[in-house]
């Protein structure tokens, strides 16, 4: 069965590897919540995936681990981003997000429902074999996209 979501995260990841070539801010709520784009992101990994590792931001974000911790370290330096220990391994760090930081991830869900609404709606109204087939088409361009740049 395929996932609505999994068909907007595809989506996203697109239009972020295009977007990306760009050093575009978001403002939510005033001047201490701007943003660059890969840094909302990374506040949106966290809050969808409480104590996900660095490496798997990295890797699900096709960014290279040394960029996603430059980008952690200004992120917990400004109180979005707190690091715990694994209890299984030290060395590793579970991430979360401060009060700070769940304000930011909400006010960017709250965008994103606001200026995308008819995107969200359109994926809402497809059936499982149209997200499916949409799903298979964003593999294969952001395939594409791999390899041209």
């Amino acid at each position: 069965m395929t996932n609505k979501n999994t068909v907007i995260e595809r989506y996203i990841a697109f239009v972020e590897k295009i977007a990306n070539g760009k050093n575009n801010t978001l403002s939510f709520a005033g001047k201490d919540m701007t943003f660059y784009r890969g840094e909302i992101h990374i506040i949106k990994k966290i809050g969808d995936h409480p104590g996900i590792f660095s490496s798997e931001i990295a890797h699900e974000m096709g960014i290279t681990r040394a960029v996603i911790h430059k980008t952690l370290l200004k992120l917990e330096e400004r109180g979005f981003v707190e690091k715990e220990s694994d209890t299984e391994d030290k060395k590793r760090k579970k991430l979360f997000l401060t009060k700070r930081g769940q304000a930011a991830y909400t006010a960017h869900e709250q965008y994103h429902q606001r200026c995308d609404k008819s995107f969200f709606d359109f994926i809402d109204s497809l059936n499982e074999q149209e997200c499916a087939l949409i799903e298979c088409f964003l593999e294969k361009a952001n395939e594409m996209i791999e390899k041209h740049f």
